[in-house]
């Protein structure tokens, strides 16, 4: 059985806000959609519903139509199980999805179909509650974001977190759990490393086994998927012998950004910050931050880092990875702390502003969306090996060593219909070919 085949549809109810009534929905669902992104603090889900009207018992005890019977306004639980359709396939299972929203309703005189947008109960949680508190300065922003989850969110659910190194106090302002935690992720720096090294930004993002803190550099030193996803059979270096792994199809939606890196000061700008303790502005000696600086001194999921770029102009040797790009003023966050407040390559907040703008702006310099098998042991975060044929008019069948490689799975989507099943990966990394060994 390959994993291409259509899923088995386990169980698809519905129960309503005060948990009068339940639906069993799986013969009229025509698609289920699972979403997850590093970027979302949320997982979603798609449900294409056809209902024709004889599926709940209404108040007057005549069956009904289910958007009115039950009655879908929002709110509802979903639980869902889908089995897997392969030997290497679990499936999906969730019991705490709920309707977010009811959109595209066609009614006739048969039958009604609508889509179910789902959403994570914690998703509901966030809009209901405020993060008001003081976090004091001494503790680690990554203790700071599991009292969140825990406290704020009523979550269990956290299942993945890189220990941060740098503390950092602040207070809530009664604001949404999300966007605390989705701050805090670009301030933090990854407790694993030391010295110069170092380098900020976060992630946080929910998947299908829980919520996941994780520094960039931790996502790449991860080892990828076990196995290897090529675009085509024959592939010299490869001992893939099923279709489950094969790249069905996959599109290069960007590959380097020139212009755009130069507009978010990707390889240098000049940052110059207000200190609100001090009253002071940062000396003229350390407003520049280059890439180049740290070429080679961070993790990679291809090649080191190369900043060779065109010179500014014919007559002149400096080139665009030298000259600032970008002009960045602002108040220095250093949040609650005492006037001693570190300095250090790690805990500077100025460094830990420019660190996570540059690691989040190189990360995504070679982009791809492909489209492989259901595999729904993939996550979003996970580090995936893909190999690409060489175009080659002796068609002799070699890798291309410039575009295969590893990828971070950026986004992953999670389709299930009635002619089969498959994912769609969007795949992302911050240099190109293969990873030195």
């Amino acid at each position: 059985m390959s994993a291409i085949n259509k899923s088995l549809y386990e169980k698809f109810t519905i129960t309503s806000v005060n948990g009068a009534k339940t639906a069993d929905i799986k013969s009229g669902v025509i698609s289920f959609n699972y979403y997850e992104d590093v970027y979302s603090p949320m997982i979603t889900a798609r449900l294409v519903v056809v209902n024709t009207g004889n599926s709940i018992e209404g108040e007057d005890g005549k069956m009904q139509s289910l958007y009115n019977g039950l009655p879908l306004r929002g709110g509802e639980k979903v639980e869902i199980k889908v089995a897997g359709n392969s030997a290497d396939n679990d499936g999906l299972e969730f019991n705490d999805f709920y309707v977010g929203s009811i959109t595209d309703v066609n009614v006739d005189a048969e039958r009604e179909m609508f889509v179910l947008n789902l959403i994570s109960r914690e998703a509901i949680t966030n809009e209901t509650v405020r993060v008001g508190k003081k976090f004091p300065s001494s503790q680690k922003i990554s203790d700071s974001v599991e009292d969140i989850i825990k406290n704020y969110l009523s979550s269990d659910k956290l299942y993945d977190m890189d220990e941060t190194q740098n503390p950092y106090g602040f207070i809530g302002n009664m604001r949404k759990p999300f966007t605390v935690l989705t701050m805090l992720a670009s301030k933090s720096v990854p407790g694993n490393v030391s010295g110069k090294d170092a380098t900020a930004g976060y992630f946080f993002f929910e998947t299908q086994k829980g919520y996941r803190f994780k520094s960039i550099d931790s996502l790449i030193r991860t080892n990828p998927f076990p196995e290897k996803y090529v675009y085509a059979p024959g592939i010299v270096d490869t001992d893939d012998t099923t279709k489950d792994y094969k790249i069905i199809s996959f599109s290069t939606t960007q590959n380097q950004n020139l212009i755009g890196n130069l507009e978010r000061g990707a390889y240098c700008s000049n940052r110059t910050y207000f200190n609100p303790l001090t009253f002071t502005y940062t000396p003229n000696t350390q407003k520049e931050f280059k890439l180049e600086d740290y070429s080679g001194k961070i993790e990679n999921l291809g090649q080191d880092i190369d900043i060779t770029l065109p010179s500014l102009s014919a007559n002149d040797s400096k080139t665009l990875a030298s000259v600032p790009s970008r002009y960045i003023t602002g108040i220095l966050d250093i949040g609650i702390t005492d006037k001693n407040v570190s300095l250090d390559e790690n805990a500077d907040p100025a460094k830990i502003h420019s660190q996570a703008m540059m690691r989040y702006n190189t990360l995504f310099t070679q982009t791809l969306t492909m489209t492989v098998p259901l595999n729904t042991n993939l996550i979003a975060g996970d580090i995936i090996n893909c190999e690409f044929p060489r175009i080659d008019q002796q068609k002799r069948k070699e890798p291309d060593e410039f575009q295969s490689g590893l990828y971070l799975i950026k986004k992953l989507t999670h389709y299930f219909d009635s002619k089969g099943s498959y994912t769609k990966l969007q795949l992302a990394r911050d240099t190109t070919g293969r990873k030195a060994k």
